[in-house]
């Protein structure tokens, strides 16, 4: 078992002091929320999609330093991003807090101070949070977006 310093230690504490982009998106393409029952984090994100890409974002973070952490790189990285590399992101994180995968790299390669958390199971869900939030509202998006097929087809 790591030591909880391990978890909690300077990086993320300055990860999750830079969070940005707190302000909430006046009209967004979509809102979700995702929400631990465990600790009581929230976190409601706001998504403005344009072209196949992320044009804006916008949150409000109730979390402990694992969620507000995870919160400051997805607002500092998802402009920009596709739906595609958006899933891909929340999907690693998954594997590397539940099954020892690998972090994330490239652009969301500060996700990797993050993993420690793995070790300890209670802390998973509030560090997701993000993710998952994000992954819904992309998920509203594309229900109202997509054309459905027409029978005969």
């Amino acid at each position: 078992m790591t030591d909880l310093d391990e978890i909690y230690n300077t990086r993320i504490l300055e990860l999750a002091g830079a969070i940005s982009r707190t302000d909430r998106l006046p009209h967004p393409d979509a809102t979700a929320t995702g929400h631990s029952k465990l600790c009581g984090s929230t976190i409601t994100v706001d998504l403005s999609l344009r072209d196949g890409r992320v044009t804006d974002y916008g949150h409000s973070v109730k979390a402990c330093l694992l969620g507000q952490a995870a919160a400051s790189v997805m607002a500092r990285e998802i402009v920009g991003s596709t739906p595609d590399e958006l899933r891909l992101v929340g999907k690693t994180m998954r594997s590397m807090l539940k099954e020892g995968g690998p972090p994330p790299a490239a652009r969301w390669r500060d996700l990797a101070v993050l993993e420690p958390v793995r070790n300890y199971k209670a802390r998973q869900a509030s560090t997701l949070l993000v993710f998952d939030a994000v992954e819904k509202a992309l998920d509203d998006i594309a229900a109202r977006t997509e054309t459905p097929i027409e029978a005969g087809r």
